[in-house]
């Protein structure tokens, strides 16, 4: 076992599947000599050479549009956004083209290509950096997403995704980068469309996903302090969610909290309560508990940045209102 913080958890997947697969190849800006903005690629460029890891002009639809074309040749491109943002210009190339041409080519075409970079609040980057776009691409058909949340997970999704063949979203937080954990020296993949229970419990299923996983545990704490025993599921796929999993969970505990960054309005916890009453409303003790960020631009200011999105004295607070209700 090796400490290992998770940007480079991300860049071992990346050069052990370029070292496997000479189809593998990386393209973006600054993902070449700079490194990538947070060093995911550093010095793969001088291992494999230029024209495998290729820094492109600021153009998110150019080269989005050259790695589809690129995949449907047989190759496996991995695009890195500078800022997860940045790829709402790409929205047509990831949409109508990615998504779709598997299935409008009569299956003639496979688009294996991984959309991976940074998103989510960081602390003052402002609106446009600070974006939440799963909830984007969620409705749009042939797209994967996942989003990971620790250095074990994304090393093990990462080389999942490169070696899938279809387009996976892979979104990172950008405030985890840093975070550090032991991991196998050996081999290992981490299943694409596995939820992961991060903590078993009887009394109340807790679903998240990528930074709200760990303020989820944070609250812990303050939780088990009120006598409840939560159960906390990190959903790790997003499209398509492991409902076996999550249906699991709430025949044990009938009660349910989504704590996520995304947006209220359309976010991934709306999408996840209509599953949860289309297929398990029976199972319900109480109405579906959701905490999202809030509907407004992301201030710069980090005060109000902080308001914006749930904290995990509201994560302990929602926990005990829930043991209380009753549909």
């Amino acid at each position: 076992m090796a400490e290992t913080l998770l940007f480079n958890a991300l860049r071992q997947a990346i050069d052990e599947e370029m070292g496997r697969d000479d189809t593998v190849f990386v393209l973006g800006e600054d993902v070449g000599h700079y490194g990538g903005s947070y060093k995911v690629t550093k010095d793969l460029y001088k291992k494999y050479g230029e024209l495998r890891v290729l820094d492109t002009p600021i153009a998110e639809n150019s080269f989005t549009g050259m790695a589809v074309g690129a995949a449907m040749t047989g190759l496996r491109p991995i695009i890195e956004g500078m800022n997860m943002g940045f790829l709402l210009l790409a929205f047509n190339q990831i949409a109508n083209n990615a998504g779709m041409l598997r299935y409008t080519s009569g299956g003639n075409f496979k688009i294996p290509m991984v959309i991976r970079g940074p998103g989510g609040v960081g602390r003052q980057l402002g609106a446009e950096h600070s974006q939440r776009l799963e909830a984007y691409f969620h409705a749009v058909p042939g797209l994967k997403i996942v989003a990971c949340s620790t250095p074990y997970n994304s090393k093990g999704l990462l080389k999942a995704a490169i070696r899938d063949e279809n387009p996976v979203l892979f979104f990172e937080h950008v405030l985890l980068y840093n975070l550090k954990e032991n991991l196998p020296e050996t081999e290992y993949i981490v299943p694409l469309d596995k939820a992961e229970i991060v903590r078993p419990g009887k009394d109340v299923t807790i679903l998240t996903y990528s930074r709200m996983r760990h303020h989820c545990l944070q609250a812990l704490k303050q939780i088990e302090a009120k006598g409840y025993d939560p159960e906390i599921i990190d959903l790790i796929s997003l499209k398509p969610f492991d409902l076996q999993a999550i249906g699991d969970s709430i025949r044990k505990t009938h009660r349910v909290i989504i704590v996520e960054e995304c947006m209220k309005t359309g976010g991934i916890a709306a999408e996840l309560i209509a599953l949860i009453n289309d297929n398990f409303f029976d199972e319900l003790d109480a109405p579906v508990i959701r905490l999202s960020s809030q509907d407004i631009p992301t201030p710069y200011n980090g005060m109000l940045e902080r308001l914006t999105i749930v904290q995990p004295p509201q994560i302990a607070e929602a926990v005990d209102k829930l043991m209380t209700l009753h549909i």
